[in-house]
């Protein structure tokens, strides 16, 4: 175990994640919530943090994202080795599914700052010799499988987390568990802080549930329904047997299904939302229990495209690990910004044409949209109009790159993506592009080489969307439904625009109509017959929201906030 024991004094906080998105090559992440916790990780680093981070290897990654000729996405795994990028740790614990013995090996990567620091990432693998062939794939794939295969899952994660740290040697003071996929952390602490009980005195609990409480920080990151895992006791019983007492477990966990977000708003001393608006939304959920808001945000060094980073580093030298200076965008030359622009802007180009054969002019607006494909985020929206959309375009030219992947069960999502399709091969006059298998790399590529980022979710069902903050980390300008993250960030005509206004009509119908309204009288206006005042938004929106959306002021605001008790 010698791989870990340089971490054994220092690492005290615990983020477990059922996802995290650390690098390109590995594949343990699916979407955004797995990206924020990389980003996470990133900024601890770089902020030399005392953390430690647990996730799962999933070493067949989540979808692996093909599209055949008529827009269908084809599921498949999307395998990697994690012999190839991290180090097999010298110990295995063990859980109990389904009554027999499950064997967790954790594997070590470093992730490493630039400035030095490096946070341990713990990827847990149940895919041993010693597993019955049954247990030895419940790690393999994310989020795969029905809700028995979930609860196998999150109890490798929550259970078998909890004891791979103590196993190691590590002591935590606090774990924070990234959405409610961990919660059954807090029941592994149950377990160590069982009550000597007085006879004939009836208590509710057999366990010392305020010291759990003490140990436990929880951030829910969706307000949708069905985001939040909710398992039949029946299979939790079966596969996890008597963890704790059933009939306390309904006391923490809900009456009718096991609610992980109910039980880790139980067992947690702090809990808070990833936006303002996401709180509140939040809290009308969850009127019983206070929650708090640390708006998200993203790693600027890892998310700024390079020619952009070397302009700041003439400014200033350390400006990544000093984001204040960001706040100097203004004094970059015009010329210099935008040919750093037009250099990130020719790399996506170049991708759309090697990827799907689709070619673009770099003189003309790149519209980008880059989200999970599904209902209430509403990646269709911008085909609602298909007359008033060429129309548009026919006056003043524009192009469009989309990305993003559907659940293999959402099938609604699904049918979205070959809407898009559809409607890409019916529109002749209008270059448009959707680039398959959307990851780490193609991210980069988007955010950095499109002129607008597009956003149109349901309000107030949008968590936060960091991937806006990214792209205005590069200089893009968001185009944005009021909602998320983006009612802090945005400042009209400023740091980009909204659609519609915060309450106004969320119907399709409108929010359509007002995206095609500004869309043509201020957007394409601005970028065609003003590049002098484009490229001052574009200064704008880097100094105003690289300054303050990043996550080394979201880690600081969690160790302040949340870690650090008084």
């Amino acid at each position: 175990m010698i791989e870990v024991a340089r971490y054994l004094s220092v690492n005290r906080i615990a983020y477990f994640s059922m996802e995290v998105g650390i690098r390109q090559e590995m594949h343990t992440y699916s979407g955004g919530l797995g990206l924020l916790a990389g980003d996470a990780a990133r900024s601890a680093a770089d902020l030399d943090l005392p953390m430690v981070f647990v996730t799962l290897a999933s070493r067949e990654g989540s979808i692996k994202q093909q599209i055949d000729a008529d827009g269908n996405q084809i599921d498949g795994p999307d395998p990697w080795n994690p012999e190839e990028w991290a180090t097999p740790v010298g110990a295995m614990v063990a859980v109990q599914i389904e009554g027999r013995q499950v064997w967790i090996r954790p594997w070590l990567y470093e992730l490493k700052s630039a400035r030095g620091p490096q946070v341990p990432v713990l990827l847990l693998d149940t895919n041993v010799p010693e597993n019955d062939p049954r247990d030895r794939i419940i790690t393999n794939r994310l989020y795969f499988g029905d809700q028995k295969d979930r609860i196998k899952q999150e109890v490798v994660l929550g259970v078998g987390g909890v004891r791979v740290l103590r196993a190691l040697g590590f002591t935590i003071d606090t774990y924070h568990l990234n959405e409610g996929h961990a919660a059954f952390l807090s029941l592994a602490l149950l377990d160590h802080h069982r009550l000597n009980r007085i006879p004939g005195i009836p208590e509710p609990f057999d366990y010392d549930v305020h010291a759990v409480r003490e140990k436990c920080v929880f951030t829910t990151h969706t307000p949708v329904e069905a985001g939040h895992d909710r398992f039949s006791y029946d299979d939790v019983r079966a596969i996890v047997g008597d963890l704790i007492e059933l009939d306390q477990l309904k006391l923490l966990a809900g009456p009718d299904h096991l609610n992980m977000t109910q039980l880790a708003l139980n067992l947690s001393r702090y809990a808070n939302g990833v936006a303002r608006r996401h709180a509140e939304t939040a809290q009308k959920m969850f009127p019983a229990y206070p929650i708090r808001t640390v708006t998200n945000g993203a790693h600027v060094p890892t998310w700024m495209h390079p020619a952009i980073a070397d302009l700041f580093k003439t400014l200033a030298p350390h400006w990544a690990y000093e984001l204040e200076d960001l706040l100097k965008a203004d004094q970059v030359p015009d010329e210099a910004l935008w040919a750093a622009h037009q250099q990130a802007k020719h790399e996506l180009i170049d991708l759309v044409r090697a990827t799907t054969g689709v070619a673009m002019d770099p003189d003309v607006p790149v519209i980008g949209f880059a989200r999970r494909m599904t209902g209430y985020k509403r990646p269709d929206l911008l085909f609602h109009d298909i007359e008033r959309l060429r129309a548009i375009a026919g006056r003043r030219p524009f192009q469009v790159v989309m990305a993003g992947k559907a659940h293999p069960r959402d099938f609604e999502g699904k049918a979205m993506i070959r809407s898009i399709h559809a409607h890409m091969r019916s529109i002749k006059d209008i270059p448009m592009a959707f680039l398959p298998n959307y990851s780490i790399a193609i991210a980069k590529r988007l955010v950095a080489g499109s002129d607008v980022w597009l956003n149109n979710p349901v309000p107030p069902l949008e968590a936060s969307g960091t991937s806006g903050m990214k792209a205005a980390f590069n200089g893009v300008l968001n185009f944005s439904v009021l909602d998320g993250w983006w009612l802090e960030g945005w400042v009209e005509g400023v740091t980009g625009w909204s659609i519609g206004s915060d309450g106004s009509d969320p119907s399709p119908e409108a929010h359509a109509a007002a995206m095609y309204a500004k869309l043509e009288s201020t957007v394409l206006p601005l970028y065609h017959e003003d590049r002098a005042r484009w490229i001052w938004m574009m200064k704008q929106t880097i100094a105003k929201i690289g300054a303050v959306f990043n996550s080394a002021r979201m880690m600081r605001r969690y160790a302040t906030e949340a870690y650090l008790r008084a």
